[in-house]
């Protein structure tokens, strides 16, 4: 799945939040630890981290090209 971004980059809770795997803010804290994230093939667990175009964002084995 495609997801396109406007901006330079976007944090990991809003790509959740824009990618309906939350639905605020505030579960961003409680997901990031509950859910099985990698980005470019790393785990990840920062809600902070940076993700920029051309990164690959895989979700509970969904993955997800941003763009």
């Amino acid at each position: 799945m495609i997801v396109k971004i406007n901006t330079e980059y976007i944090e990991l809770q809003q790509f959740l939040k824009l990618t309906d795997w939350i639905s605020s803010g505030g579960e961003a804290k409680i997901a990031v630890k509950k859910l099985k994230i990698k980005i470019d093939g790393a785990e990840e667990n920062r809600r902070g981290r940076k993700i920029y175009p051309g990164s690959i964002v895989e979700i509970e084995n969904k993955k997800y090209e941003v763009k």
